[in-house]
């Protein structure tokens, strides 16, 4: 007779029925956690049950006579053999599964993202951090060991790109601004170029290494310490933009970035300008000074700033037009206007605050809390909003160059005060 295992009745109340019709006991250890114990009994059962359709004796209690018997028959039990198997087969299987879980969690503990992941905050600049392990899906997303490949497709060439490459139209002078970047890049350019050596000094204040390789066709992250907010994210984004505006143009490069403001490559410390001096170790930074060697970089906020929600400078260059249109100069009021964070090393700002009176000095000067503005929605702080005064301050910070951009197109007249970056 063959039995077989009948799974249309609950679980447990075919283990108590086997129980109850036959007298036994079946006895379950106490000894070990009751989690492990019911995925234990549940992948034993299974097995037992898979293993009666292979032939191992698998039971079930019904009727076991036969031929109008009036007897009930006895209820047959697997052989210890199969039982043996099947425990060993279902406490392997719960071993593997926890093998499998710490290997998953240990490689979430250890995978860093460019949106800071388990990174310590740079020493020479500390910050409120407390970014631990990435969801799954961020840590794959985001983990600095994948590399980004960017469209392969080349753009088809403008009709004066076609000219001049033919040699029909002489070819266009460099913009002025070119001028500053060979005056940034001069010290290297007299040293001889950049070595190894000087990449691995410039590495001990550096925040991540960016390298293209392929002929700017690849991308490769590799993260010391974690940025300011998505700092990391829109920095490398742009330099994707730059991959896919110019496929295959874009020189193989390796270069040192700190996310932080302050520039730390001074000039006294690397011969002061001196043509005999070595070079210094070159750092890419958003900021910089007469007095620091730091590579000046464009700030990140040009292609977003979500935490302030500030989006890419295109949009938000039309939406700032679109605001300022709204309300005409004789309708603006005649005060000059500043909205900031006073606390980022300023002196500048601090004493700005004692301003604030429309007056006596026909000035409005408002402190920027930033953790209200999130939980309001950023409803007070969008710049196309803020296209209601005649005037507008700009005081010196680390990125004092940057915000000038923007809020010369806010207000009509803006007073910039330090702008030595």
């Amino acid at each position: 007779m063959q039995w077989r295992w009948r799974w249309s009745q609950p679980l447990v109340a075919q283990i108590e029925e086997a129980k109850n019709g036959s007298g036994s006991h079946i006895h379950w250890s106490s000894s070990f956690p009751s989690a492990v114990t019911t995925v234990a009994v549940a992948a034993a059962v299974v097995v037992i049950g898979f293993a009666g359709g292979c032939g191992m004796g698998s039971y079930t209690p019904e009727n076991a006579g036969g031929g109008g018997g009036t007897g009930r028959g006895r209820a047959r039990y697997p052989p210890l053999s199969a039982v043996v198997v099947s425990t060993i087969a279902a406490f392997s299987a719960v071993v593997v599964f926890a093998i499998l879980r710490s290997a998953y969690d240990d490689a979430l503990s250890r995978t860093t993202t460019l949106l800071g992941h388990n990174l310590e905050p740079t020493p020479w600049h500390p910050f409120p951090h407390d970014k631990g392990r990435p969801p799954a899906r961020a840590a794959f997303r985001c983990a600095s060991y994948l590399s980004c490949l960017p469209p392969m497709a080349k753009p088809p060439p403008t009709p004066a790109a076609a000219a001049n490459a033919s040699g029909g139209v002489p070819r266009r002078q460099c913009p002025a601004y070119f001028a500053a970047i060979r005056r940034d890049l001069a010290p290297w350019r007299r040293g001889g170029g950049v070595t190894r050596a000087l990449l691995n000094a410039a590495q001990r204040r550096a925040s991540m290494r960016v390298t293209i390789t392929g002929g700017g066709r690849r991308l490769h992250v590799e993260l010391y310490y974690a940025c300011v907010q998505s700092r990391a994210l829109f920095t490398v984004w742009s330099l994707l933009q730059l991959m896919r505006r110019y496929p295959g143009r874009v020189p193989d490069v390796d270069l040192m970035f700190d996310c932080m403001d302050r520039p730390a490559i001074n000039r006294t410390e690397h011969g002061n300008g001196d043509p005999s001096a070595p070079p210094p170790p070159p750092l890419f930074r958003y900021c910089t000074t007469r007095d620091h060697f730091d590579i000046p970089f464009p700030d990140w906020s040009f292609w977003g700033w979500p935490e302030t929600n500030i989006g890419p400078w295109r949009s938000e260059f039309r939406s700032i037009k679109h605001g300022g249109k709204a309300v005409k100069w004789k309708e603006r009021a005649a005060t000059a206007y500043w909205k900031g964070n006073p606390d980022v090393a300023s002196p500048l700002r601090v004493a700005l605050l004692s301003c604030n009176d429309t007056n006596l000095w026909h000035a409005e000067i408002m402190r920027q809390n930033w953790e209200e503005e999130a939980k309001s929605g950023y409803q007070h702080s969008k710049l196309s909003s803020q296209c209601t005064h005649r005037f507008g301050f700009q005081v010196q910070d680390l990125r004092g160059g940057v915000r000038v951009v923007g809020e010369s197109q806010v207000y009509s007249v803006v007073w910039v005060h330090g702008a030595h970056h």
